[in-house]
Parts: structure tokens; C-alpha cells; sequence
């Protein structure tokens, strides 16, 4: 049988549009599947093997949001490629990568090149984790899982579930924002052109009416009270700048719009 993915059926529809929870749900593994090749050939090098929290390129060894990671059992959930994983992993920490994505954690094995660590990998839904309660001390996702779910609220339960007391869940999702103008790079992309309260998904539909990508906006308010109701205890939220060093543009990201609005929100939460 072969690896390959299906190929995608042409697009009917796209835009920000009401659909079932349970397609917009679904959706995510079968697009990453198709698009997992592509996608790493066209942001892989600039992800490298660092830990970025976005496309501003923020590390992790700048920000230090996860905290000393030496000896600590760390999840990611919703990895890709598992980069991150990969970069905690050489960094002391016992890490485990997952992803709804059985492509991306695929291409996991042939990143880093020979010298880098071997990080154990699992696909898995981030809303329904395959581990004990209080497994990890930190669990973390770069722009993963919860942009692609309706139910993002089920992603902070898990990961409070599976965190010990005083572990850290951090995560880093398109600042809400955002949402309210259009994913255009140029000085297009800095008028606001639909309401921030607006949560319909962005979706696209194919030509039988099946749903094949979502991605949910919530609102900064959505996120914070999410991370409430799951018992965890907001810490800070992280707006990194867009630094003169970038000159990259990664879809609607780019320096024109980055020197006047947050891209990229990082939320740190622990458990008490």
C-alpha cells in the first residue's frame, strides 16, 4: 500500500463560513497529510532545528517561556516535524512528540540530520492523549492543534490532565488580532476588513461539499477563559515584535505588516 496521499479534490468554496464541528474537526490530518511535503519545503529551512514560537522567529532559547527543560518530561502536541521536540532533546530534556499527522511525524525521522537526537514520536489526537494524568512537567505547541479544532477547550483539558501539579503549558497560536484583517502580507493586510468578533472558521469545502480545512479564530478573552475553565492559571502572554533580522514573508506574516501589528500570541499557564 502506498504512502502517498490522496490527492486533493479541486475547491469549491473558501472563506470564513459556518460548517459542522465535526468536519472542521476532522479536517486537519487529512490536510497536513497532503500538504506536510510541501509545507516542510517551503518553511523548513527557516525553522531549521530551532524552537520557534512563529513565524517572527522568536526562540525558545531567547524566551525561555518552558522554563530549566534538563531532566524534565516534556510533550508536544501538535509537532509537525517535531523541531522542538528535537531542539529540548539535545537540551536535557525527555521528550515525546505527537500529531494528529501521520506525514509530518514521518518527515520527523529525516530531520536534524545523523547527529541529532532521536525523539519518540506518536500520532495522536491533542484531544484525546494517550498518556496517564501527571506524566509531564511541561507540555507545549508551537501553532499546533488548537488553531485546527473547534473545541480547543478539550486541548487545555488534556493538557492539564496529563501535567503533574506546578507543570507549564505554554502555547503560541495567530494573535486574535489578527482575525479582523486580511491575510495579506503588504500594506493591504493593515486595514481592517471584518469584525473581530467574527468567529466563524476560515474553511475551504471541496467539490462534494466536504470540509478540508479549518482554522478557528478565537478571541484573546476565548482563549483566556479556555485556559480557565481547565484549571490552569495564566502566567503571561507573550506579543513578540517582528525583529530587523526577518526579511521573510510566511503567508500573511511578513516585515511590512510585523512593524505595526502582533502576528504571533504565546500564553503561559501552570498548574497549581
Amino acid at each position: 500500500m502506498s504512502d502517498l496521499p490522496t490527492p486533493p479534490r479541486p475547491l469549491a468554496r473558501a472563506g470564513y463560513l459556518h460548517v459542522p464541528d465535526d468536519q472542521g474537526g476532522a479536517a486537519a490530518r487529512g490536510w497536513w497529510d497532503a500538504h506536510a511535503a510541501e509545507y516542510l519545503d517551503e518553511h523548513g529551512a527557516f525553522l531549521g532545528d530551532a524552537f520557534r514560537w512563529g513565524p517572527e522567529g522568536l526562540t525558545e532559547d531567547e524566551a525561555g517561556l518552558l522554563g530549566d527543560v534538563r531532566g524534565a518530561r516534556v510533550l508536544e502536541v501538535g509537532a509537525g516535524a517535531a523541531q522542538c521536540s528535537r531542539w529540548l532533546a539535545a537540551r536535557g530534556a525527555r521528550t515525546v512528540a505527537t500529531d494528529v499527522s501521520g506525514a509530518m511525524l514521518r518527515a520527523s525521522r529525516r530531520g536534524g540530520g545523523p547527529a541529532a537526537p532521536t525523539v519518540p514520536v506518536l500520532q495522536a489526537d491533542a484531544r484525546s492523549l494517550p498518556f496517564a494524568a501527571a506524566s509531564f512537567d511541561v507540555v507545549f505547541t508551537s501553532y499546533g492543534a488548537i488553531p485546527f479544532v473547534p473545541d480547543a477547550a478539550r486541548v487545555h483539558a488534556e493538557a492539564a490532565r496529563v501535567l503533574r501539579p506546578g507543570g507549564r503549558w505554554v502555547f503560541s497560536v495567530t494573535h486574535p488580532v489578527r482575525w479582523a484583517f486580511p491575510d495579506d502580507p503588504s500594506v493591504r493586510g493593515l486595514t481592517a476588513d471584518r469584525s473581530y468578533f467574527d468567529r466563524r472558521p476560515y474553511a475551504e469545502e471541496d467539490d462534494t461539499g466536504r470540509v478540508v480545512y479549518a482554522e478557528y479564530h478565537r478571541t484573546l478573552g476565548d482563549h483566556v477563559r479556555e485556559v480557565a475553565a481547565a484549571g490552569l492559571r495564566l502566567r503571561d502572554v507573550v506579543e513578540p515584535e517582528w525583529p530587523a533580522w526577518n526579511t521573510q514573508t510566511w503567508g500573511g506574516w511578513s516585515p511590512e505588516r510585523g512593524a505595526h501589528l502582533p502576528g504571533t500570541a504565546v500564553f503561559v499557564t501552570t498548574k497549581d
